[in-house]
Protein backbone atom coordinates (compact mmCIF):
# COMPACT_ATOMS: atom_id res chain seq x y z
CA UNK A 1 0.00 0.00 0.00
CA UNK A 2 1.44 3.52 -0.81
CA UNK A 3 0.96 6.24 1.16
CA UNK A 4 2.46 9.64 0.43
CA UNK A 5 2.87 11.96 3.17
CA UNK A 6 3.42 15.68 3.11
CA UNK A 7 6.19 17.31 5.79
CA UNK A 8 8.25 20.66 6.06
CA UNK A 9 11.15 21.21 7.50
CA UNK A 10 13.71 23.42 6.22
CA UNK A 11 14.54 23.76 2.31
CA UNK A 12 13.34 20.75 0.57
CA UNK A 13 16.31 20.03 -1.03
CA UNK A 14 17.61 18.34 1.84
CA UNK A 15 14.06 16.79 2.62
CA UNK A 16 14.11 15.39 -0.85
CA UNK A 17 17.67 14.06 -0.85
CA UNK A 18 17.76 12.53 2.50
CA UNK A 19 14.63 10.35 2.09
CA UNK A 20 15.78 9.32 -1.68
CA UNK A 21 18.14 7.33 0.19
CA UNK A 22 15.60 4.82 1.89
CA UNK A 23 14.23 1.79 0.15
CA UNK A 24 10.50 1.96 -0.38
CA UNK A 25 10.18 5.43 -1.08
CA UNK A 26 8.76 5.43 -4.77
CA UNK A 27 8.68 9.30 -5.09
CA UNK A 28 9.35 12.77 -3.48
CA UNK A 29 8.21 15.71 -4.73
CA UNK A 30 9.65 19.13 -3.46
CA UNK A 31 6.40 21.33 -3.22
CA UNK A 32 4.81 24.66 -2.01
CA UNK A 33 1.63 24.40 0.49
CA UNK A 34 0.10 25.77 4.04
CA UNK A 35 0.02 29.56 2.56
CA UNK A 36 -2.92 31.57 1.34
CA UNK A 37 -2.22 32.25 -2.39
CA UNK A 38 -3.01 30.59 -5.84
CA UNK A 39 0.33 29.28 -7.79
CA UNK A 40 3.21 30.33 -5.52
CA UNK A 41 6.86 30.25 -7.38
CA UNK A 42 9.97 30.20 -5.67
CA UNK A 43 10.19 33.54 -5.62
CA UNK A 44 7.20 34.88 -4.25
CA UNK A 45 7.33 31.72 -1.52
CA UNK A 46 10.86 32.87 -0.61
CA UNK A 47 9.63 36.53 0.35
CA UNK A 48 7.69 34.78 3.13
CA UNK A 49 4.89 36.61 2.29
CA UNK A 50 2.60 34.16 0.89
CA UNK A 51 2.28 31.74 3.69
CA UNK A 52 3.60 28.38 2.04
CA UNK A 53 6.54 26.00 3.10
CA UNK A 54 8.97 24.65 1.07
CA UNK A 55 7.68 21.27 1.85
CA UNK A 56 8.05 17.77 0.25
CA UNK A 57 5.37 14.71 -0.98
CA UNK A 58 7.28 11.61 -0.07
CA UNK A 59 5.21 8.41 -0.92
CA UNK A 60 6.16 5.36 -0.31
CA UNK A 61 4.88 2.17 0.27
CA UNK A 62 4.56 0.82 3.69
CA UNK A 63 5.23 -3.00 3.69
CA UNK A 64 8.70 -1.93 2.51
CA UNK A 65 9.59 1.27 4.84
CA UNK A 66 6.86 1.49 8.20
CA UNK A 67 4.87 5.06 8.50
CA UNK A 68 6.44 5.37 11.51
CA UNK A 69 10.21 5.15 10.51
CA UNK A 70 9.11 7.54 7.74
CA UNK A 71 8.14 10.31 10.26
CA UNK A 72 10.85 9.40 12.44
CA UNK A 73 13.42 10.34 9.67
CA UNK A 74 11.64 13.87 9.32
CA UNK A 75 12.50 14.64 12.47
CA UNK A 76 15.83 13.25 12.29
CA UNK A 77 16.98 14.92 9.41
CA UNK A 78 15.75 18.69 11.02
CA UNK A 79 15.64 20.36 14.12
CA UNK A 80 11.82 20.61 15.33
CA UNK A 81 12.71 23.06 17.80
CA UNK A 82 13.59 26.09 15.29
CA UNK A 83 10.81 28.50 14.98
CA UNK A 84 10.68 29.54 11.45
CA UNK A 85 14.01 28.41 10.43
CA UNK A 86 16.48 25.65 9.89
CA UNK A 87 20.26 27.22 10.59
CA UNK A 88 20.67 29.73 8.29
CA UNK A 89 17.53 29.95 6.16
CA UNK A 90 14.94 31.65 7.92
CA UNK A 91 11.26 32.73 7.46
CA UNK A 92 8.02 31.14 7.76
CA UNK A 93 8.65 29.26 4.15
CA UNK A 94 11.48 27.04 6.21
CA UNK A 95 8.99 26.05 9.29
CA UNK A 96 8.57 22.75 10.47
CA UNK A 97 5.38 21.74 9.62
CA UNK A 98 3.08 18.30 9.08
CA UNK A 99 0.34 18.46 6.43
CA UNK A 100 -1.83 15.28 7.04
CA UNK A 101 -4.07 14.17 4.38
CA UNK A 102 -6.76 12.82 6.92
CA UNK A 103 -7.65 11.86 10.73
CA UNK A 104 -5.57 9.26 9.99
CA UNK A 105 -2.11 10.79 9.10
CA UNK A 106 -2.85 13.43 11.95
CA UNK A 107 -3.10 10.81 14.63
CA UNK A 108 0.35 9.47 13.54
CA UNK A 109 1.79 13.07 13.02
CA UNK A 110 1.07 13.92 16.28
CA UNK A 111 2.41 10.40 17.92
CA UNK A 112 5.79 11.21 16.08
CA UNK A 113 5.82 14.73 17.35
CA UNK A 114 5.56 13.40 21.19
CA UNK A 115 8.37 10.68 20.21
CA UNK A 116 10.26 13.38 19.06
CA UNK A 117 9.92 15.35 22.25
CA UNK A 118 11.78 12.85 24.10
CA UNK A 119 14.69 12.91 22.22
CA UNK A 120 14.91 16.72 20.98
CA UNK A 121 15.58 18.74 24.27
CA UNK A 122 13.66 21.71 24.32
CA UNK A 123 10.22 22.45 23.02
CA UNK A 124 9.11 21.08 19.28
CA UNK A 125 7.51 23.95 17.50
CA UNK A 126 6.08 22.07 14.66
CA UNK A 127 3.34 22.45 13.69
CA UNK A 128 0.09 20.12 12.36
CA UNK A 129 -1.77 22.29 9.81
CA UNK A 130 -4.52 21.43 7.27
CA UNK A 131 -3.56 20.00 3.86
CA UNK A 132 -4.54 22.29 1.22
CA UNK A 133 -3.49 23.00 -2.26
CA UNK A 134 -0.11 21.44 -2.85
CA UNK A 135 2.07 22.58 -5.99
CA UNK A 136 5.08 21.50 -7.37
CA UNK A 137 8.45 23.56 -7.14
CA UNK A 138 9.77 24.16 -10.39
CA UNK A 139 11.76 21.44 -11.94
CA UNK A 140 15.01 22.49 -11.18
CA UNK A 141 14.14 21.64 -7.31
CA UNK A 142 13.54 17.94 -8.18
CA UNK A 143 15.81 16.05 -7.04
CA UNK A 144 18.16 19.07 -6.39
CA UNK A 145 20.75 16.96 -4.80
CA UNK A 146 21.35 14.41 -7.34
CA UNK A 147 21.39 17.16 -9.74
CA UNK A 148 23.88 19.46 -7.76
CA UNK A 149 25.90 16.96 -5.71
CA UNK A 150 29.03 19.65 -5.29
CA UNK A 151 27.10 22.43 -4.75
CA UNK A 152 27.99 25.20 -1.50
CA UNK A 153 24.27 24.34 -0.34
CA UNK A 154 24.14 20.97 -0.73
CA UNK A 155 28.07 20.05 0.41
CA UNK A 156 27.48 22.28 3.66
CA UNK A 157 23.71 21.65 4.34
CA UNK A 158 21.92 18.75 2.84
CA UNK A 159 25.41 16.25 3.36
CA UNK A 160 25.26 16.52 6.62
CA UNK A 161 21.35 15.70 7.14
CA UNK A 162 21.44 12.59 4.42
CA UNK A 163 24.65 10.97 6.55
CA UNK A 164 22.36 11.75 9.88
CA UNK A 165 19.57 9.46 8.29
CA UNK A 166 22.05 7.03 6.76
CA UNK A 167 23.56 6.22 9.91
CA UNK A 168 20.53 5.99 12.42
CA UNK A 169 18.36 4.51 9.77
CA UNK A 170 20.53 2.54 7.78
CA UNK A 171 18.31 -0.70 7.71
CA UNK A 172 15.96 1.12 5.90
CA UNK A 173 18.40 2.21 3.09
CA UNK A 174 18.39 1.56 -0.66
CA UNK A 175 20.59 -1.43 -1.35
Amino acid sequence: MTTTFVLAGGCFWCLDAAYRQMRGVHDVVSCYTGGQTDHPTYESVCTGGTGHAEAVAVTFDESELPAQVVLDAFFTMHDPTQLNRQGADVGTQYRSAMFPADDEQRVLFEAARERAGEWWPGEIVTTIEPLGEVTRAEEYHQDFFAKNPTQGYCLAVAVPKVNKVRAQFSEYLRA
